[in-house]
């Protein structure tokens, strides 16, 4: 794509330090609308999705071959991932980054989540959207809200009983935990159905439960019983560890905004608040372009294509208004992440 490889290339000369018509964050949106940067990638979204249709067809397939041996276990592990891809589309079509039609990235959004994950869009947009408008805000972002982990040695000092067990040892039990996430992530979808308007509710509720009596079905029919429980177990745990790696360097163990102080400009708001994961084509296709979660969160609706020719224009940009840009290994943000979990329990170790 010649303007996204320009993007790399160019020195980008019309970034400063300060803009005199606007906000730090202005120049930049300008410099990426001049790239080209902002613009739909549509092509390369369907041919994505196709071959992830295929991918998945071709699991289904090979299900039914070797269901009826313990060989099948085996493509747990690839289905997980492919189900983590599926999620992917569905997070970039609730962001317009497919297509600016709303009706049919709706329908993507559908077909991706509710019908081939089970997971409700209705649910995840709602959620989302207020995670991005407010980032790491305790009392705004319902990603930081107290609830199994806590994020804040403020949520801790209120944890009594097993919830205090929880969080002296959430470091520990982080990775353990999302294991379950592909399952929680159903449940609350199908819980949200009650927030939802009839109209929504009429689409949505269906679809799930097509899902959920589609894939045991197939389980069912594939394979024996124990083999189909085997799998699901398998299947999910990894599904949702899956997503659990990709979500969690994202933001946890970034700086948290003052309720009660400042409010930060959309620029200070959205770096400060997350970090970018360094590495090469395999970690952009493994966490679904999430690793540039700087650049995702500046321009939500930015084509995931496109968030790597981005990524040298806003750590310039920031460089230049003397803003901090957040990078680290994978691995080294695991160990972040889990370094400021263990820092936020430990009042509740030592009393």
């Amino acid at each position: 794509m010649p303007q996204a490889a320009a993007a790399v290339a160019e020195r980008p000369t019309d970034v400063t330090a300060r803009h005199t018509s606007g906000s730090d964050f202005a120049p930049l949106l300008r410099t990426m609308k001049a790239r080209g940067l902002l613009d739909r990638r549509t092509g390369w979204y369907v041919r994505s999705m196709v071959v992830n249709a295929v991918a998945l067809g071709a699991v289904c397939a090979g299900l039914f071959a070797v269901g009826h041996t313990w060989w099948v276990l085996l493509l747990a592990p690839v289905l997980s991932v492919l189900c983590a891809r599926t999620a992917f589309f569905g997070h970039d079509a609730g962001h317009s980054q497919i297509t600016g039609n709303r009706a049919v990235a709706r329908l993507i959004g559908l077909f991706h989540g509710n019908l081939l994950l089970g997971m409700s869009v209705g649910w995840w947009n709602d959620k989302h959207n207020r995670h991005h408008a407010n980032p790491n805000h305790i009392d705004k972002d319902p990603d930081v809200a107290a609830d199994i982990l806590v994020f804040t040695a403020k949520q801790a000092r209120f944890r009594v009983g097993f919830r205090s067990w929880l969080t002296r040892n959430q470091a520990w039990l982080f990775f353990p935990l999302t294991l379950l996430q592909g399952i929680a992530m159903k449940v609350y979808g199908f819980r949200d159905l009650r927030r939802q308007t009839p109209r929504e509710r009429a689409v949505e509720g269906p679809l799930l439960v097509v899902h959920l009596v589609g894939y045991v079905t197939l389980l069912l029919t594939a394979m024996p019983l124990g083999h189909a429980i085997a799998f699901a177990a398998l299947h999910q745990a990894l599904f949702g560890l899956h997503l659990g790696m990709a979500f969690a360097p994202n933001h946890k163990g970034m700086e948290m905004p003052d309720p009660d102080g400042e409010r930060w400009g959309h620029l200070k708001r959205q770096v400060l608040t997350s970090r970018n994961i360094r590495g090469g084509a395999l970690t952009d296709w493994l966490l679904g372009g999430l690793n540039y979660q700087i650049e995702h969160h500046l321009f939500p609706s930015m084509p995931r294509p496109h968030l790597r020719a981005a990524q040298p224009l806003v750590r310039a940009h920031c460089h230049a208004v003397g803003m901090s840009y957040a990078e680290a290994g994978l691995v080294d943000s695991y160990r972040q992440v889990l370094r400021h979990m263990h820092e936020v329990g430990e009042p509740l170790r030592v009393e």
